[in-house]
């Protein structure tokens, strides 16, 4: 189990939790260390004052800030535990949103919260079970790192679960990035739904790091003394797609293939410019030329 990151508690109404904040996910990325090819020696990094060029200790330094125009003011941690914080040792609930009403680009590193000895037991299952009845999200403030957060409450399993949200302002806007407009032909609209189709599953797919898997590998191999097996020859990007229609119908194929599945969906038939042409004639001449007109007379026999 995780050491608690920050103990507080929640704040819901009235009702106080105790709670502790631990990891709900872990690192597991290879992480290398720099050395000297020579030796094998590690290199460490010295905190030098680029005026003096003076190695400074931890006590010799503070926090700066750059004013616009060059200069630096410093600030003391004095200065900041003045500011008034009121979520210090809270996590203050604001309100209860829709999870759907959250945008996922707002949603940062989780913690699990955990009841704070036994008397946090019974208020804890009741916010828990009441988010999980409630269909809902709670939104809250808390300090976390040494400022004001954002934070979404919501369960998993028998816990509860606060994803860090990045505040309104913090997000990007993406207008600069929208592509010029293009035409869409509902034929290569359907074509892509046709894709998604086939490659959707019920749940999850079971997904799994193939380079860390590789590079474990290669460490092991150094480990034991012997070479790292040779890589696979990489597959040939492809080239630019000039005809969209054709990457649908190669790429459901390819699905279907990967999956096994004969129960795919059908790509739609693409609709030629000939095709269409003509069936606009076609329909504009039965429209122009009238049925002729037959009489109900006998012809005369000679």
């Amino acid at each position: 189990m995780p050491r608690p990151v920050w103990s507080g508690a929640i704040s819901f109404g009235l009702v106080t939790i105790p709670i502790k904040l631990l990891p709900a996910t872990e690192d597991r990325s290879v992480r290398f260390r720099q050395i000297h090819i020579e030796d094998q020696g590690p290199i460490r990094y010295k905190k030098v004052c680029d005026l003096d060029g003076k190695e400074l200790s931890q006590a010799e330094i503070a926090k700066g800030y750059e004013l616009p125009g060059g200069d630096t003011i410093t600030i003391t941690d004095e200065e900041l535990e003045t500011i008034p914080l009121p979520t210090a040792k809270a996590i203050d609930i604001q309100g209860f949103v829709p999870a759907a009403s959250i945008d996922p680009i707002r949603i940062g590193d989780g913690y699990y919260l955990a009841a704070d000895g036994p008397v946090a037991a019974k208020p804890y299952t009741l916010l828990r079970k009441a988010l999980e009845r409630s269909s809902k999200v709670a939104v809250a403030k808390m300090a976390f790192h040494g400022r004001e957060r954002l934070g979404l409450l919501r369960t998993v399993g028998d816990a509860i679960l606060i994803h860090m949200m990045r505040w309104p302002d913090e997000v990007r806007s993406s207008e600069e990035l929208t592509p010029p407009a293009s035409e869409l032909g509902e034929d290569e609209l359907e074509g892509a739904l046709a894709l998604m189709d086939t490659m959707s599953t019920e749940e999850m797919p079971d997904l799994h790091d193939e380079y860390r898997e590789s590079l474990e590998q290669v460490i092991a191999a150094k480990t034991e003394g012997r070479e790292p097996a040779a890589p696979a020859a990489e597959e040939k990007p492809a080239g630019q797609v000039v005809d969209l229609m054709a990457a649908l119908n190669a790429s459901v194929a390819e699905a279907k293939e990967r999956r096994g599945d004969a129960t795919v969906h059908e790509m739609p038939k693409k609709k030629t410019a000939a095709k269409k042409t003509a069936a606009k004639k076609t329909a504009k001449t039965a429209k122009k030329t009238p049925a002729k007109k037959t009489s109900g007379r006998k012809p005369r026999s000679a």
